[in-house]
């Protein structure tokens, strides 16, 4: 198509714009006749960068996102397989969902986060959107399957068109780490065991100085009542306070009061609340307040809370649990406990580390209903680990501490000390496989002895089996452990007997 024919049905695509403008029709049909004309443009453009001969580019990821080396993959396998680890200890098993979604599935479930949604292109009928997070297809999951019991883990990437900060860990395509427990159950009970999840996690990958936060949805909202928040933006009110993590209080009252309307006096009664923080003795205070008293939601939450501080203590995890009241997690479904987990001394943001909440979660017990055409109820709770966040302070850590990371798992690494041995190299190699061993070798034929041992050097691979000669008719080989550089001349047929005991003493000795 010429650039002649382009521009005049440009032109004329513009008039119809303009059109549809001055008559003022719906805003949907003037969206569609601006994309064919956005459309015309880029074939525009398109054409005339082919003439001009081959495109220059810069070779970058897209905003809010990277590429993962193999010492970052390696970190990341490993951090994974913990956490794994701590899921399936606690008896959970693991489901898949697709990366989009129905965009109705997911609309109305964010409250003001629903504008951070990936749409995507009509695709056959279908608007499609990105994945947010994973707790509502996996309520979808549920209704649609007609499940009403489950515990299961999921991890798997999510999109928010979210404002990056890569320093932080805060990235518009990142994986999320989810753990929940579907079914009827007594109060705070499988509550409780996220919580313990959590500090778990924590715990297994080093991260000794944090703290649980934890509040209550029906606390918040009997709060918002007995100070006088109209019931209308409750949900708003809880938006801004969610921000205390972040901005001070003074910045949340204007929030409340310039963007909210909410009232002044209305919002200095909240905060003399949601500033306050503590652990049972809090408890028992709110318990006596009198405001509070006139609030049965407010009364249910802090009753609520307190059983779960009692639980906490059976499983010795007190010391790391703070009560919080400026604790109120934006998102719409959350309808019971809350909690959300901090590293220490991130608050004040001069933490080295500092990457804000590295986990949190909550109850959600409506959110299954709303894709069920009866709307039956299944009581949900569940934990997302922030595993971005978490690879930015280990990362950190390591890069501070000058630390290598193996990025392979290769245990024995074949050399051969002369000429003429590859023959010799790759029927130790198969045999080695075939006990199960993670074996590599040189591929070049005639490698340098020096050379294939700084491979193993420079890679961490624990042990190699050198051939030689004389070794070859003798039918042994020398087993040489790399870090300490001592050899023994081992028969070939006890070879894997050999490498199990040198391994499981390497590991014993913490240096595998």
């Amino acid at each position: 198509m010429s650039k002649q024919v382009l521009e005049e049905q440009i032109k004329a695509q513009g008039e119809i714009v303009r059109k549809y403008k001055a008559a003022k029709e719906s805003k949907e049909k003037i969206a569609e006749e601006v994309s064919k004309l956005l459309e015309l443009k880029a074939k525009l453009n398109e054409d005339e960068s082919l003439a001009a001969g081959p495109q220059k580019f810069t070779l970058k990821t897209p905003k809010g996102t990277r590429d993962f080396s193999p010492e970052q993959m390696a970190l990341r396998n490993t951090v994974l397989d913990k956490i794994i680890s701590v899921f399936k200890k606690h008896g959970a098993e693991t489901i898949d969902t697709p990366i989009f979604e129905l965009k109705e599935v997911l609309t109305g479930k964010y409250g003001e986060d629903s504008k951070l949604i990936y749409d995507l292109k009509d695709q056959g009928g279908e608007i499609l959107s990105l994945r947010y997070d994973l707790t509502v297809p996996f309520a979808r999951y549920l209704a649609m399957n007609k499940i009403t019991n489950i515990k299961r883990y999921h991890i798997a990437k999510v999109y928010r068109r979210d404002n990056p900060s890569i320093a932080r860990g805060r990235y518009r395509e990142f994986y999320q780490c989810d753990f929940d427990i579907a079914g009827a159950y007594d109060p705070m009970i499988p509550d409780t065991e996220c919580v313990k999840i959590v500090y778990e996690i924590l715990k297994v990958l080093g991260m000794d100085q944090f703290t649980i936060k934890l509040n209550h949805r029906l606390l918040l909202d009997g709060l918002f009542e007995a100070c006088g928040v109209p019931k209308d933006k409750f949900r708003s009110i809880c938006s801004a306070v969610d921000k205390l993590d972040k901005s001070p209080w003074s910045e949340v009252k204007k929030e409340m009061v310039e963007e909210k309307g909410l009232e002044e006096s209305v919002a200095d009664l909240i905060g003399e609340y949601v500033q306050l923080n503590g652990q049972e003795d809090l408890v028992e205070k709110l318990l006596k307040d009198e405001r509070l008293l006139k609030s049965k939601l407010a009364v249910e939450g802090l009753e609520a809370i307190k059983l779960i501080l009692h639980y906490c203590a059976f499983y010795n995890i007190s010391d790391k649990i703070s009560f919080d009241l400026s604790l109120a997690r934006g998102l719409d479904y959350y309808t019971g406990i809350i909690y959300e987990a901090v590293l220490a001394g991130d608050a004040g943001g001069d933490s080295e580390f500092s990457v804000g909440s590295i986990a949190g979660g909550g109850r959600y017990d409506n959110l299954v209903s709303m894709f069920d055409s009866k709307h039956k109820q299944v009581p949900c709770v569940g934990v997302s680990i922030g595993i971005e966040r978490i690879f930015a302070v280990l990362e950190a850590k390591y890069a501070a501490a000058n630390k290598k990371i193996r990025t392979t798992e290769v245990q024995v690494y074949v050399a051969s000390a002369q000429k003429n041995l590859v023959e010799e190299r790759m029927k130790l190699c198969n045999h080695l496989w075939d006990e199960g061993f993670k074996v590599e070798h040189s591929y070049k034929k005639n490698p340098k002895l020096l050379v294939q041992l700084q491979h193993c050097e420079e890679y961490g691979i624990p042990l190699a089996v050198i051939l030689g000669e004389s070794e070859i008719q003798r039918g042994v080989v020398k087993l040489r452990e790399v870090k300490s550089r001592n050899e023994v001349e081992v028969p070939r047929t006890q070879l894997a007997d050999e490498i199990r005991k040198m391994l499981q003493k390497s590991c014993m000795n913490g240096t595998l």
